[in-house]
């Protein structure tokens, strides 16, 4: 089991890592190098919305990847799934910018990102279910919690490298290249990630069921014909997870360091303090939802998040670099309850033989509604009404998902056979 939680850490934080290196860098500089011709506020628009492409591409990444995962086991298409994000990510470190190919540099941007995206839909469905079908019963919650914390590890290792890079080299140079190191060091994680993943074995829960002959034909159909309201609830589930993270993260990077005026550098550290409370609640109620329920946890941290959404920019709008923190920390530990126990919540509602499939889809399909709009509808929203209405959208987004987990049942005494 050490190895497992090791395995599907190391793979999640790697792969979310590759993402999220994206995310820092079209809210800091994508926007100047691949779309200078358009002003700042359109600029930063399409910069953000070839951050959302792989959003759209996620769903077909755990469409394909779900299938092979039902169909072939977990092991190898995770395997698959690091090298496709892995390699994607490194090309764009390698790309060059409008100024060298012209129209051509945003397309090929956009032709890699939606690679990103397909990789990563087939890596969390994978990650968690690799955790979950070795764990004990009374201990998945507990297990899920490593492949959950990849986010927070990844998300603090890319804004870390982020800042670093800023502190320690002046503007220009940042620009011209330094933005590029954090995607070329995807090449060194990649023979990490591999060398990790290949000494796996593949999970009981799934073995049996080959051994039996009764892998599913077409997952994805069965998941759509045999459990909708899972996956349309589950999906709802996921929408506040998203929406808070990357309002917190992209958005309110992009808004702190262009309207604001915050500096650049102070965000990258503020950001990295607040995902130590992303981890902290991320690690409390998975742990937690072994004993407390899955749904209970999940439901607080919606609740908590609805009322966070109308402190979020109040706070932000100080330009304190405190009540910064406190703003960005608040809103993703509630991100991290909601997001905690969803390693195990989403597996435990699908049947083991779809359950790759129906658990990715659901995850992703919650990511391009919670997670690919929010930065893009949020720039709008301030732009035109003002950084109150961003908050109120979050409010929003979590009593969409409030009202989406409370029809789900109690998952945790559920067998996985």
């Amino acid at each position: 089991m050490r190895r497992v939680a090791v395995a599907s850490f190391i793979g999640t934080a790697i792969e979310f890592y590759d993402f999220y290196v994206y995310g820092t860098a079209a809210a800091l500089v994508l926007n100047q190098a691949f779309f200078p011709t358009l002003d700042p506020v359109n600029a930063t628009l399409a910069s953000l919305s070839t951050y959302a492409v792989a959003f759209v591409a996620r769903p077909l990444g755990s469409v394909i990847f779900g299938h092979f995962g039902d169909r072939v086991g977990r092991k190898s298409v995770l395997v698959v799934s690091l090298l496709l994000m892995g390699l994607s990510t490194a090309l764009v470190g390698l790309l060059p910018g409008y100024a060298t190919l012209g129209l051509w540099a945003p397309v090929l941007l956009v032709a890699l990102r939606f690679l990103q995206g397909i990789g990563l839909g087939g890596e969390w469905g994978g990650a968690a279910l690799l955790a979950v079908e070795h764990a004990p019963r009374k201990r998945r919650g507990l297990y899920a919690a490593f492949p959950q914390l990849g986010p927070s590890v990844g998300f603090f290792a890319a804004t870390g490298v982020f800042w670093a890079l800023s502190e320690g080299l002046d503007d220009a140079a940042f620009r011209s290249w330094g933005w590029r190191v954090p995607f070329l060091l995807s090449f060194l994680l990649v023979g990490v990630g591999l060398f990790v993943r290949l000494r796996i074995s593949e999970t009981p829960v799934f073995a049996r069921v080959m051994k039996a002959q009764e892998a599913s034909r077409v997952p994805t159909l069965d998941v759509l014909r045999r459990h909708p309201r899972e996956l349309l609830l589950g999906t709802g589930g996921m929408i506040v997870a998203y929406c808070l993270f990357y309002t917190a993260t992209t958005y309110c990077l992009s808004y702190a360091t262009g309207p604001l005026g915050v500096g650049r550098s102070t965000m990258l550290a503020l950001s990295m303090v607040a995902c130590l409370f992303l981890a902290g609640g991320t690690w409390l109620a998975a742990t937690r939802s072994d004993g407390a329920g899955r749904r209970r946890l999940v439901l607080t941290g919606a609740g908590l998040a609805a009322v966070w959404g109308l402190v979020l920019f109040p706070l932000l709008d100080t330009r304190a670099p405190v009540l910064i923190a406190l703003a960005l920390g608040g809103a993703l530990f509630c991100m991290g309850v909601v997001y905690g126990p969803m390693g195990a919540f989403l597996p435990e509602l699908f049947g083991t033989k779809v359950r790759y499939s129906g658990a990715s889809l659901a995850y992703n399909l919650g990511g391009v509604l919670g997670g690919a709009v929010s930065p893009l509808i949020a720039t709008r929203l301030q732009s035109s009404f003002g950084s109150a209405s961003v908050g109120w959208f979050v409010t929003a987004m979590a009593l969409v998902s409030l009202a989406c987990v409370a029809g789900l049942p109690e998952t945790r005494e559920r067998a996985l056979g």
